[in-house]
């Protein structure tokens, strides 16, 4: 046993017992002791150190520490650390932590037992901080002291610190180049400890886990790659990971088989559509060069085919030698066997995103795609002028009259044992019931596919489906029938008429069909065959035809029918003519490329919807804008036009009731007047005051009643008339103000209307003020304190019973009732008559408003919603203009991953110019 052995076991006082191993320890250090006594010069030290120990072995520390106490030579620093074990014993920790805390050693070893020693009494005192620090130092100072690494890994995991345990694991890892260091850490990341640590912490393990063992680092590799996949370091990992591979240069001679995995999963997910360019044009690069790598043999042609296609939607972005390795691993590859299914996915996701964005492809269209996924019927499309017998052709085929020369709509007939039929427009699949339906749908539209599944024995015995479109008469027709169809049919069939076969006109429809769907098989049905007078001519028109079709199409074949033939016959010989057709033909790589296709055409749509778009923003915000010019101009000249009516009805209404007002000031002191007749000499003069002021008072009020108001009455009638008359005028204006704005909006938005019942009110207020009793109060027109009127009543009632007097108070009353001046009494007779007239007047600007107040309300209604409109759609124009990769990006990565899908599906042969 080593010294330093013997000194941490404190076993040290074994070396004095050789020879007396039978003798207590004790005594024979004693004995040593006295005999050591006995020199000259005695050195005790030593004897001391090893009666420390044997004190310490048998519990009595304070004689151990008092032996341990004065050791001054190389020894001190043991025999200081033995002091602290010894105050640890006796549990006195701070005084235990200050003496380990004074050893000053050069020695590795004591340096680590005093950290585990403190690391120990840390513990214990609870300050788990202090004793992370000093297992640390431990493992940093003597990593390969026994037990240290797994006393500071097993101390770690029991106090979750995870971090302190992923550190100890990476630098052991590296340090040890030891496989269970890295499974432990391997634990760690499967247990997701490691998943908020920046990636490159761990490069410099893995790439000494790559020189180690390839398989346990792709193990780890895969068990990162998962655990960061779920956070936000995900991108980090990818840099990082793939920096790290590139510099590594994994081989061939392990297969990567978990990685490749990975590499494919995360370069379809990187391109899904919901990352920008901008934050994956720094990581693909590098994934692709080392995809293509490490790629298990069925990722090899997956791998090599995103290369080209990343290169070619973004040249120069791969390095020259990935793009060449990825040639030839395309050329030397087997055609990728599940482009259609793939391909029909993407196709899906397209879809799905332009839905989001509020672009519809429309039902027929998602419904042609799917209909190429049927690859149990080939699709054979009829095509031909309306008067070429096209439709008795069709109908010949399906075994009844269906087909007319009027179709507007295309037909696609498959055979089924029961019948259901549907009519497929962009906007909607609607269910048709009968045959009356199905001929009126088939009549409707250019744009409308019937689908039609019956029983037809012909189709069921030819897998075949077919494609009626409607009589091409035209270029119009031409664009709009048979046209749109051209790659969902595997092969067209195009009708001429046997009296004047391949018309100019037809061979340039033809052409034009070519030049749009150059892969498919075009032949020729020659038709009404039966007009050629006998077989021998029959065969020269044949060949003289199928001569002249030949010059343009090569491959094409002419099949000769007519209605009046043999039936079965005829039918037996065409099934051999469509089945020729099909000889040799490879369906599903057809309908693959038809699935490409459509998702190329739905790309390029998008792309252009884009600026279609943007310019439509631009077109409505200009409209809207105009519309407000429009719309404020109107709000003005209703303003206009109810402060005219407003001005002209108060005046009308002024005119009558001022006239109302003069006439009654002017009558009323006459009639005052005329009262002077009642007085007579027989009159009571003591009291004719009185009677008079009743009966002037009287007149008064039966003239208002039974004069004034009665002619007021059908005055205001009239004027209720007259202004019903200028609201229907304003209403009929408004009405011609709605028109042209509905015109332009091109819906019922604006209405206009007025509220009439404000007339309804004011034929209610006037009957209300013209009709019934008046309601006077009683006016004092002679009893008035007055000095003529004072001195007229003295007199009557002092002189009224001498009858000499009465001539004279006659004359008097009479001269002072005649010449009187009541205009005083008229005129506050009348502002009380006039008052309820006067408050009606005050309130007309406000029915009128009131009149007016639903169109105001309109437009200022429709002036607002129209200014948000344009803050929404300026919004969006700023929106779509600031980040138009949102849209644009998108689409760029759906072409990237179309464009790996054309080299997969063409895989050993020259792929096609990208167009």
């Amino acid at each position: 046993m080593t010294l330093e052995k013997q000194l941490i076991n404190k076993s040290y006082y074994q070396t004095f017992m050789e020879g007396n191993e039978k003798v207590h320890p004790i005594r024979v250090l004693g004995e040593m002791y006295v005999a050591e006594q006995q020199n000259e010069v005695p050195d005790l030290t030593y004897i001391r150190f090893a009666q420390g120990e044997v004190y310490f072995l048998n519990k009595d520390y304070e004689a151990a520490i008092f032996k341990w106490e004065n050791i001054p030579n190389e020894l001190g620093p043991w025999a200081q650390k033995n002091m602290a074990d010894a105050y640890f014993e006796l549990d006195l920790l701070s005084n235990a932590e200050d003496f380990y805390k004074a050893i000053e050693t050069e020695s590795d070893v004591l340096k680590t037992e005093v950290l585990l020693q403190l690391f120990s009494l840390y513990i214990q005192r609870g300050k788990l901080e202090m004793a992370v620090d000093s297992i640390k130092n431990a493992v940093h100072l003597n990593p390969d002291y026994p037990d240290v690494t797994d006393m500071a890994r097993g101390f770690f995991e029991e106090h979750s610190d995870w971090g302190n345990a992923v550190e100890l694991a990476v630098n052991e890892a590296i340090r040890t180049e030891s496989l269970s260091w890295f499974e432990v850490l391997h634990s760690y990341v499967e247990q997701g400890r490691t998943a908020k640590i920046e990636p490159n912490y761990f490069s410099e393990a893995l790439v000494t886990l790559f020189k180690t063992d390839e398989a346990h680092f792709e193990s780890l590799s895969a068990a990162m790659w998962n655990s960061y996949k779920q956070n936000d370091l995900y991108f980090s990992w990818l840099k990082e990971f793939n920096h790290l591979l590139l510099n590594i240069e994994p081989g061939r001679s392990h297969t990567w088989q978990q990685l490749s995995e990975l590499y494919k999963d995360t370069y379809f997910e990187l391109i899904n559509g919901k990352h920008l360019i901008r934050d994956l044009s720094h990581l693909i690069p590098n994934h692709l060069s080392n995809w293509i790598k490490i790629a298990a043999p069925s990722h090899t042609l997956v791998s090599a085919a995103a290369v080209l296609a990343w290169s070619e939607i973004f040249p120069s972005n791969i390095d020259a030698s990935a793009v060449s390795e990825a040639e030839s691993l395309v050329s030397q590859s087997v055609r990728y066997q599940d482009g259609m299914e793939e391909g029909f996915k993407l196709f899906e996701t397209v879809m799905k995103w332009a839905k989001e964005k509020g672009v519809l492809m429309g039902e027929r269209f998602e419904w042609m795609v799917r209909e190429l996924l049927d690859l149990d019927s080939n699709h054979l499309l009829i095509a031909g002028s309306a008067s070429n017998g096209k439709s008795s052709f069709v109908n010949t085929l399906l075994g009844e009259e269906l087909m007319g020369d009027a179709t507007s709509a295309s037909v696609l007939f498959k055979d089924a044992d029961e019948a259901e039929i549907h009519a497929i427009t962009d906007e909607d699949v609607r269910s048709i019931s009968d045959l009356e339906d199905f001929r009126q749908s088939a009549e409707k539209s250019q744009h409308t596919l019937i689908h039609c599944k019956m029983p037809v024995s012909f189709l069921q015995e030819n897998r075949l489906a077919l494609i009626d479109t409607p009589g091409l008469a035209g270029q119009s027709k031409f664009r709009n029938g048979a046209f749109q169809y051209l790659h969902l049919a595997d092969s067209m069939l195009f009708v001429l008429n046997a009296d004047s076969p391949l018309t100019d006109k037809e061979l340039d429809m033809v052409v034009r069909m070519r030049e749009q769907a150059p892969e498919l098989p075009i032949h020729f049905l020659l038709s009404k065959m039966d007009r050629v007078p006998n077989s021998q001519d029959a065969m020269e028109l044949v060949e003289e035809t199928a001569s002249r079709i030949n010059t343009y199409f090569p491959k094409a074949k002419v099949f000769a029918f007519s209605t009046h033939y043999e039936s079965q016959s005829q039918l037996k010989e065409l099934s051999a003519f469509i089945r020729s057709m099909m000889d040799g033909r490879k369906l599903k790589e057809e309908r693959t490329a038809k699935v490409l296709y459509y998702i190329k055409k739905s790309i390029k749509f998008l792309l252009e919807k884009r600026v279609e778009m943007e310019n439509s923003l631009i077109d409505t915000i200009k409209w809207n804008e105009e519309m407000v010019t429009k719309l404020t101009g109107a709000i003005n000249q209703l303003s206009d036009m109810e402060e005219e009516k407003v001005r002209t009805i108060k005046k009308s209404y002024s005119k009558i009731k001022d006239e109302m007002r003069q006439d009654l000031k002017k009558k009323i002191p006459e009639l005052l007047r005329n009262s002077s007749e009642l007085v007579t000499e027989d009159s009571d003069f003591g009291k004719i005051h009185d009677e008079l002021n009743d009966e002037m008072n009287k007149r008064i009020h039966e003239y208002i009643e039974e004069t004034v108001l009665p002619d007021f009455h059908v005055s205001i009638q009239d004027w209720i008339a007259e202004s019903e008359g200028e609201f229907k005028d304003s209403q009929a204006y408004l009405n011609e103000m709605s028109e042209s704005f509905n015109e332009l909006y091109g819906e019922e938005k604006v209405t206009l209307d007025c509220d009439f019942k404000v007339l309804d009110d004011w034929r209610r207020d006037a009957d209300r003020m013209t009709r019934g009793s008046v309601q006077l109060e009683k006016v004092n027109i002679l009893n008035r304190f007055s000095p003529s009127q004072f001195l007229l009543k003295s007199a009557g009632k002092l002189l009224g019973a001498i009858p000499q007097n009465k001539g004279m108070l006659h004359n008097k009353y009479k001269q002072y009732i005649e010449n009187e001046d009541y205009s005083e009494i008229a005129e506050s007779i009348t502002d009380k008559f006039m008052q309820q007239f006067e408050l009606f007047e005050k309130s007309l600007e406000r029915d009128i408003k009131m009149f007016f107040r639903n169109p105001f309300d309109v437009l200022n209604k429709t002036v607002e919603e129209t200014h948000e409109e344009i803050e929404e759609n300026k919004q969006s124009l700023s929106d779509m203009r600031k980040n138009p990769e949102i849209y644009r990006d998108p689409l760029t990565l759906f072409e990237l991953k179309l464009r790996q899908f054309e080299w997969m599906t063409t895989a050993g042969e020259r792929v096609k110019e990208y167009r």
